[in-house]
C-alpha cells in the first residue's frame, strides 16, 4: 500500500486544470492505485489525481462497496437538481450545501483503455460531479449556497 499526502485547501494543485491522460504506462497504474489505497485510508467516497498533487484527469471513487476508476472523465449529459450536504478530504473540517445534477452520464477510460460509460444519480451523480470538478481545479466551497465548519452543524443538531 502507498499512501499520498492529501493536499489542503490553499496547496496551488487543487485550483489549476488537470491535463489529459495519454501515456498509460506503469506509472499511471501505480498512481491508481496510490489513489485508491488514499481515498480509502482517509475513508472518502472520491478522490482526484489534483488531490495528491498530481495534474491528470483521473478520479477514483466509492459506488456502493465497489471501487472504481475513471481516466480522462467528461460529463456528457445532466439532468435535475438537488442541494445536499457535501465536505472535501482537502478541506477537513468544512462542509457546505451545494447544489448538483442529480442524474449525469460519464464517459472516459478505464486503465485498459477500454471505454466507460457511467449512468448515476443522486449520491453516486455528486461524487461524480465533485470529483470531475476538482479536475477543472474548482472546489466545492466555490459551489456552496452556504459553508459551514463541523462544530456549527453540531451545535444546529444540540438546539433541534
Amino acid at each position: 500500500m502507498a499512501l499520498r499526502i492529501i493536499r489542503k485547501e490553499r496547496d496551488p494543485a487543487l485550483r489549476k486544470r488537470a491535463v489529459e491522460v495519454n501515456n498509460f504506462s506503469p506509472r499511471l497504474l501505480q498512481l491508481l492505485d496510490d489513489m485508491v489505497d488514499t481515498m480509502l485510508q482517509a475513508d472518502g467516497v472520491g478522490l482526484a489525481a489534483p488531490q495528491v498533487g498530481i495534474s491528470k484527469r483521473i478520479i477514483v471513487y466509492r459506488d456502493g462497496d465497489v471501487v472504481r476508476e475513471i481516466i480522462n472523465p467528461v460529463i456528457i449529459k445532466k439532468q435535475g437538481e438537488a442541494v445536499e450536504v457535501e465536505g472535501c478530504l482537502s478541506l477537513p473540517g468544512v462542509l457546505g450545501e451545494v447544489p448538483r445534477c442529480e442524474y449525469v452520464e460519464v464517459k472516459g477510460v478505464d486503465r485498459r483503455q477500454e471505454p466507460l460509460y457511467i449512468k448515476a444519480e443522486d449520491m453516486l451523480a455528486r461524487i461524480l460531479q465533485h470529483e470531475l470538478d476538482h479536475l477543472d481545479g474548482v472546489l466545492f466551497t466555490e459551489k456552496a449556497i452556504k459553508v459551514f465548519s463541523y462544530q456549527e452543524i453540531e451545535k444546529l443538531g444540540e438546539e433541534c
